[in-house]
């Protein structure tokens, strides 16, 4: 059995933990600050120990990380640089969710002093993850390619609320990515777009949502197909009028900077749900001989149970998305040292993998992921 480590127990930290206990294959240390956290898990089989851990302490993640082969940060992106650091200094490989640009930039200059068989690879979630994955097998698919098209959403089934959210995975995350700047490649060049610009519309299934800039999703998408695409943009998808109330909050309100407030506020007044949905969107335009053509990829999959526990969308799709990373390295199916990008993963890899099925259209995991009949920009 491959022994890992499990760093943070949350919402997406309690799912890995179900996914991998529940394969057989995974021996866990699991890790958090919170004792109620791994007391929901401890009886999980596959579970050699349980950990109160402060990642501060650079001595406490050493001694968590004796004995494993590799580390998975489900904490938020702020604990990731220093995790990431005390794995390379124990010689395990990482693995994390991160989509702030700068951890993973720095993260990634890490990579260069890896050991032998010690993997680094951040970014392993549904965006940046699985999004990038889509996107480089369908840019594979042609000759030259012009645009790249991302747009990823994890919303309420039943929006109630102004802003027609409710929070279902970091809230620090969630703050960054609407404060940092969004990476994209235009007319051939790396560019930095603001963050909460780009409004558009569009309609799926008769519904309509909006889209705009968010930071993070794109991963290192831009830099690796810098030279065979034109331009690369991300952007999330939302019920119309998010965008503005979020804008009021962070610009005229300035709480962008002052983000342990709006966090407070966040937390204390958007109620979190486990009814949800994931949106996937990816288009693509390129020529293919002196043809010129369009591929799409688009994907509806819905909150449901892990091991008779409800389980939220974007739960399930970021944990399935690391558990297969992991389980594809372990694999053998992945390179075995060094940096590893999210598009190194090849696209039937993913979806015939036992933890990447949850994205596979009929599925035999019981997760309901529908294939969209209309899409309207």
């Amino acid at each position: 059995m491959h022994k890992i480590l499990l760093l943070g127990c949350g919402k997406i930290g309690g799912a890995i933990a179900r996914i991998l206990a529940g394969s057989g294959d995974y021996a866990l240390t699991l890790a958090d600050q919170s004792n109620a956290r791994l007391e929901a898990l401890d009886s999980l089989a596959n579970i050699t120990r349980c950990v109160s851990i402060d990642t501060n302490n650079q001595e406490s993640l050493h001694s968590a990380m004796l004995g494993c082969d590799a580390v998975i940060c489900a904490l938020s992106y702020t604990h990731c640089l220093q995790v990431a650091q005390s794995a390379m200094a124990c010689g395990l490989s990482y693995f994390d969710l991160t989509e702030d640009i700068s951890v993973s930039r720095k993260i990634k200059q890490l990579a260069e002093s890896a050991q032998q068989g010690q993997a680094v690879m951040p970014q392993c979630g549904l965006a940046p993850g699985f999004t990038a994955i889509i996107a480089n097998h369908l840019a594979q698919q042609v000759d030259r390619v012009e645009n790249i098209n991302i747009r990823v959403g994890a919303l309420p089934v039943y929006p109630t609320n102004s802003l027609r959210y409710n929070l279902t995975w970091s809230t620090d995350g969630l703050i960054n990515e609407y404060c940092q700047p969004c990476q994209a490649l235009r007319d051939g060049e790396l560019v930095e777009d603001r963050p909460l610009t780009g409004l558009e519309t569009l309609s799926i299934d008769g519904t309509r949502y909006e889209a705009f800039h968010t930071s993070g999703g794109i991963g290192t998408l831009c830099s690796s197909l810098q030279g065979a695409a034109r331009n690369i943009n991300y952007k999330t998808i939302r019920y119309p009028g998010h965008r503005d109330l979020v804008r009021f909050l962070l610009e005229e309100l300035q709480l962008a900077n002052r983000r342990d407030l709006l966090r407070e506020i966040l937390e204390n007044a958007i109620p979190t749900t486990q009814q949800d949905l994931v949106l996937t969107f990816c288009n693509i335009t390129g020529w293919r001989g002196d043809q010129f053509v369009q591929i799409s990829d688009a994907r509806k999959i819905y909150h449901t149970e892990l091991d008779g526990s409800a389980v939220s969308a974007i739960q399930l799709t970021t944990a399935a998305s690391i558990c297969a990373a992991v389980d594809l390295f372990f694999s053998n199916q992945l390179p075995s040292s060094g940096f590893i990008r999210q598009e190194d993963i090849l696209l039937d890899d993913f979806l015939h993998n036992r933890f990447g099925c949850h994205f596979a259209l009929g599925n035999t995991k019981g997760t309901k992921v529908t294939q969209p009949t209309s899409i309207i920009e």
